[in-house]
């Protein structure tokens, strides 16, 4: 819990101001304390797809008015973190994110989901002829008028038989990715890059810019539309504060809607 506590207190500036509840013990839903603002939390028994592949879902359900977040939050927020360690026949693990929700807290703005999240999770076995065993540590943050580390320690039961409704609504709202291309200009700042996507007929409140699997800080973008161009533009800031170089194919560029959400896979680059 001592790491959670520092991600939220190094990384995290609104979760500071909204004022961080002291680490709270690990939750495996019967014998630890309940974090506060948390109901319940498991991975969902799902089922096994006809690639056999295991499906299943990280299941959080909170009080009302808790949040918790999205896999790239914004200024604040932190997404939930898997430790897999204890599982069994584990290939790759793919996590397929609903399309989240805006939301206004303490002067900031980011991205999550209210009252409850269920998260489908695709399993790759390493041996097809063995089944999936699924054990999980995941730590996570959630907020209501202050914010709190969440750790619990989960197993999932074995598959159904058949596909759950409750994942398969969930796996309904995962963004699409978009049939055209997204153009964007990369320049230097003084402590990194700065990004500015172009989405030529599109149009969006909110954007999401990314570059998975890098441990940058990514602005809020700024967003203006014209001649039915939209432009979001943010920064980008590396750990070692200066520029670095950034692969526009890595870019993965998100526009999120009330009703609907898209994904871009990288994006053309064009000039400064």
């Amino acid at each position: 819990m001592k790491s959670v506590a520092l991600i939220l207190l190094s990384s995290l500036p609104a979760v500071a101001q909204e004022g961080l509840a002291q680490s709270t013990p690990a939750w495996d839903g019967a014998t630890a304390a309940t974090p506060p603002g948390l109901v319940s939390a498991e991975l969902m028994p799902g089922w096994t797809t006809p690639e056999g592949h295991r499906m299943t879902a990280l299941r959080i359900e909170l009080e009302p008015g808790w949040k918790t977040y999205w896999r790239s939050p914004g200024d604040a927020g932190v997404p939930p973190q898997f430790d897999w360690t204890g599982s069994q026949n584990l290939g790759e693990v793919e996590m397929h994110w609903p399309r989240p929700e805006t939301i206004e807290s303490g002067g900031e703005r980011t991205f999550g989901y209210h009252d409850s999240l269920v998260l489908p999770i695709e399993i790759a076995p390493q041996d097809s002829a063995r089944p999936v065993e699924l054990r999980a540590v995941v730590d996570f943050g959630i907020c209501d008028q202050i914010c709190v580390p969440a750790q619990v320690s989960l197993t999932a039961p074995p598959p159904a038989d058949d596909q759950d409704p409750v994942i398969e609504a969930a796996l309904a709202e995962v963004p699409g990715l978009a049939t055209d291309r997204a153009q964007c200009r990369i320049e230097e700042i003084a402590d990194g890059m700065r990004v500015t996507a172009l989405f030529a007929g599109h149009d969006a409140p909110e954007v999401a810019m990314e570059l998975p699997g890098d441990p940058v800080w990514v602005s809020q973008p700024e967003l203006a539309s014209e001649d039915g161009v939209l432009s979001a533009q943010a920064d980008f800031v590396s750990e070692s504060g200066k520029p670095f170089a950034i692969d526009p194919a890595r870019l993965l560029l998100t526009l999120i809607g009330p009703d609907e959400a898209t994904e871009f896979l990288g994006c053309d680059r064009v000039g400064s």
